[in-house]
């Protein structure tokens, strides 16, 4: 007994040493590390994101109102919305099946694809768009059999859905591999023992598991969709009323010095980002929670 006593006040002993030597800066200096990273906050984010609500409303509400509701920004809201509501299913299915074959099992190539999926993060969307262009544009690869079937992907809806895809489809796979790989395949393997089959394995076992994760990335990517502005531009064409993303109408609006409008079709892009960090600080805390009851009926 007295041994363990001393163990345990040693080890209390030695959690509080490590508590002050981890804290040990002075006041002086942690209110000066607080304050550089709150005015590099209102400096950088705070500030940019009050200026567009201040222009987007200093001509009045009807102002405001109307730059929202001309039939070309419903045009492009429509299609913003429309992209999104394409591409964000199509990354789902794809990280989902990406994670679950890079976390679950060994075959060759795993590591190229681990790369790929990463590629578009490094390459430029400006880059991405041009390769579309390439492809899929009058003077393409497969332009004139385009042409000849009477099928449009460039300066139209399918070219703006294949640049939206392209740039979002790392998020809910680069969120969902760590988490798979460090739950592991025990659960899966017992509910094989046990008789089930593939699909039962993925709705009882995997998909509980992941599903905070999942909504987190999708989350990110319906973001990364709505606010996407290199690819699209160089696809889209810059048609009016027909090719315009959000993105993309406010920097007519803007090019054009209609400030007013151009800053409350923005507004409406920073609202939608905000509600975003909302949804995306929820789903984080409801995931912490769900982590510490598992612990909890663990122990």
């Amino acid at each position: 007994m007295a041994g363990a006593a001393t163990l345990h006040l040693g080890s209390d002993h030695a959690a509080r040493f490590e508590s002050k030597q981890a804290t040990r800066e002075t006041p002086l200096v942690r209110w000066t590390i607080l304050a550089l990273a709150l005015g590099f906050f209102a400096l950088f984010l705070l500030m940019p994101l009050l200026a567009v609500f201040v222009e987007a409303f200093r001509k009045g509400w009807e102002t405001y109102v109307t730059a929202l509701v001309d039939p070309d920004a419903l045009s492009a809201i429509r299609l913003t919305l429309l992209a999104a509501a394409i591409s964000v299913p199509l990354n789902l299915v794809f990280g989902v099946a990406a994670a679950w074959a890079i976390a679950k099992f060994e075959f060759p190539g795993k590591q190229i694809l681990i790369t790929l999926i990463d590629l578009p993060f490094s390459v430029s969307p400006v880059v991405a768009g041009l390769v579309f262009v390439l492809v899929f544009g009058a003077q393409g690869w497969f332009g004139s059999w385009l042409s000849d079937n009477d099928i449009r992907i460039i300066f139209a809806v399918p070219g703006i859905v294949l640049a939206t895809v392209f740039v979002t489809f790392p998020f809910v796979a680069r969120e969902l591999i760590p988490l798979m790989q460090a739950q592991g395949k025990d659960e899966e393997e017992a509910a094989v023992v046990l008789g089930a089959h593939g699909w039962q394995v993925f709705w009882h076992v995997t998909l509980p598991n992941i599903k905070w994760g999942l909504m987190y990335g999708v989350i990110l990517t319906n973001a990364r969709a709505m606010g996407e502005f290199g690819a699209v531009s160089v696809v889209s064409g810059h048609i009016r009323g027909q090719t315009n993303t959000l993105p993309l109408h406010v920097e007519i609006l803007y090019n054009e010095y209609q400030f007013s409008a151009a800053f409350a079709v923005a507004s409406l892009l920073a609202l939608l980002a905000l509600v975003t960090l909302v949804i995306k600080s929820w789903v984080e805390h409801r995931a912490v929670l769900a982590y510490r009851d598992s612990q909890d009926t663990a122990s």
